[in-house]
């Protein structure tokens, strides 16, 4: 719902703060006073199209509009919000703002965000409907008239959304198994070929990781075997024990002389030479325990010799499979599975795709029945709506004229979620003559009161978030009981939606809720426009002038109160 509206230098208003309320607000005033400035500054903040004109002369700076709506939690604006990445707080008003600068050039915001005016043009079309002579936006736009029809029959479209679910599935799957057959002669051999390779490789899982920690292992072990045969090397032969044995004899010899020339045994001379002989036979026993212990330990160290080899190469291959592969290590077995399916399914892929062309048949027969059942709820809706719309045209001045809803089939490739029909709603406005669009058969005041009478018989359908609803001078060309007519059905869509209506009927303003008048003032140098909501008895008064012209007499106000009353 419209809440507020501020226009600041929009043509002949300087500054003005409207405050809206709900049902139906009516906006008179003598012909020339500024009544569609109201309805230009708020189509300004709501992204219609705008030009430099709509700057007041003589503004010091820029023209202004902004409009603030009250909206339910669910309302489809929100979504839209979100889409477009632009913050709000669903408790909050929505506050749609516009500067129009004197050369032309404006800037839109969104709750004091900066956007583009096509974001304002998008939420104008999801708050509010305008209707009038010139222009009508909402109602009559063909791309609504599906949605309004299926909403006025209380029409179910999950059916059919789920038909058209299953039969787009199984034709992906079929496409997708038939472009898999028709590149299978040449991926039948490149895969075989890889296959082959990794069956013959044989990866593993965590093969990678085992390899490079053996590899690790086994060259630290290759290097210590080779510490230990040097050590060997130093210790066995003659190089050690064979010197220490000849050193030994020598000592011997040496202790014998000694004797011999009569040295005494216990001289300290021969006390040391034995010492020494002593010594250099421990050297000989801890030299050759030294040796066993080598011995033992060389034994203790099983290693093949190639082992090393061996598990580099493995390593080696592995990585080089994966690098042709494009893929780590550790990916090889599940690659290698991947082809085995992927071959398995091309060997079986013309079985699965006569099944999955028989699945998506039937899917597609399953739509059709569903959506040609959809087509006669339509129809039937479609004659009650004629049915109701013509109810309507007759008080309306429009008695002549015929209502229909044309439905069009639409190819199947055009198929959808929503159905086979293309739904338009059209008139003839006079016998013998043929139906066409509203918009292009119709003349500006016909036009609106068709869209009246579409919205009256729409009335209370739908459930809904409903826009507001503006019709411009609706009333032009009728007065009297047509005039009541268009009153009474303004008054009805007011009961569940917000009404704005520009009007010169008594009739149409008496059934008002609110009323604003709308007037000029000024002098020579200037001309302001000025709004007024009027009270009870301002209201009496206006409705006289409108009946009586320009001199207001007892007369018009007893016919005025009568038709407030």
């Amino acid at each position: 719902m419209l809440i507020g509206l501020s226009i600041r230098d929009v043509v002949l208003i300087e500054s003005l703060d409207l405050a809206i309320g709900e049902g139906l607000t009516a906006l008179t005033g003598e012909t020339g006073a500024g009544k569609s400035i109201i309805l230009d500054a708020l189509g300004l903040a709501t992204g219609a199209r705008a030009d430099a004109g709509l700057v007041r002369r003589g503004a010091a700076g820029h023209a202004s509009a902004t409009a603030i709506f009250a909206l339910p939690a669910d309302h489809p604006a929100f979504a839209y919000l979100d889409d477009k990445g632009l913050d709000y707080a669903r408790d909050e008003d929505l506050v749609l703002r516009r500067q129009l600068s004197p050369d032309g050039r404006s800037r839109a915001f969104v709750n004091d965000q900066a956007t583009s005016v096509g974001v304002l043009k998008d939420l104008g079309g999801l708050l509010l409907e305008v209707h009038g002579q010139h222009e009508t936006v909402g109602l009559l736009d063909p791309k609504t008239h599906r949605g309004l029809l299926d909403a006025f029959g209380g029409v179910s479209l999950s059916a059919v959304a789920s038909a058209w679910s299953a039969w787009r599935a199984a034709r992906e799957k079929a496409e997708g198994l038939r472009d898999l057959a028709g590149r299978a002669a040449a991926e039948t051999e490149e895969l075989t070929l890889r296959l082959s390779e990794l069956d013959r490789l044989d990866p593993r899982e965590g093969e990678e990781t085992a390899l490079a920690d053996e590899r690790a292992l086994l060259s630290s072990a290759e290097k210590a075997i080779t510490d230990i045969a040097a050590a060997q090397d130093a210790l066995g032969g003659d190089s050690l024990s064979g010197k220490l044995a000849q050193a030994y004899r020598a000592l011997e010899r040496a202790r014998d002389r000694a004797l011999q020339a009569g040295a005494p045994a216990d001289g300290a001379a021969m006390t040391k030479l034995s010492a020494a002989c002593e010594a250099v036979d421990r050297a000989i026993v801890e030299a050759q325990e030294a040796s066993a212990a080598i011995d033992a330990v060389a034994e203790s160290f099983e290693f093949e010799p190639d082992r090393l080899e061996r598990a580099e190469e493995r390593l080696f291959a592995l990585r080089g499979m994966a690098r042709k592969l494009n893929v780590l290590v550790e990916d090889l077995p599940a690659k290698r599975a991947e082809f085995a399916a992927r071959l398995q399914a091309i060997e079986t892929s013309e079985d699965a795709l006569k099944a999955a062309d028989k699945e998506a048949a039937e899917a597609r027969e399953a739509y059709l029945y569903a959506a040609e059942a959809l087509s006669a709820e339509r129809r039937a809706a479609g004659d009650a709506l004629a049915v109701a719309v013509e109810a309507e045209l007759a008080p309306l001045k429009l008695e002549k004229a015929k209502f229909r809803v044309a439905l069009e089939a639409l190819a199947e490739d055009r198929a959808g979620p929503t159905g086979l029909d293309r739904v338009a709603f059209e008139i003839s406005t006079n016998p013998g003559a043929p139906f066409g669009p509203m918009e292009a058969i119709a003349s500006g005041g016909e036009l609106a009161r068709f869209a009246l009478a579409l919205k009256a018989a729409l009335a209370g359908r739908g459930g809904g978030p409903q826009p507001l609803m503006i019709f411009d001078e609706v009333d032009q060309g009728v007065g009297g009981a047509v005039a009541d007519a268009v009153g009474l059905r303004l008054k009805r869509l007011a009961r569940n939606a917000q009404v704005l209506v520009v009007t010169h009927s008594a009739q149409v303003a008496a059934r008002a809720d609110a009323h604003w008048r709308i007037s000029k003032s000024g002098d020579e140098t200037s001309t302001r426009t000025k709004v007024e909501p009027l009270t009870p008895a301002q209201r009496e008064e206006e409705i006289a002038r409108m009946l009586s012209g320009a001199e207001v007499t007892e007369a018009a106000r007893a016919a005025a109160r009568a038709l407030m009353a």
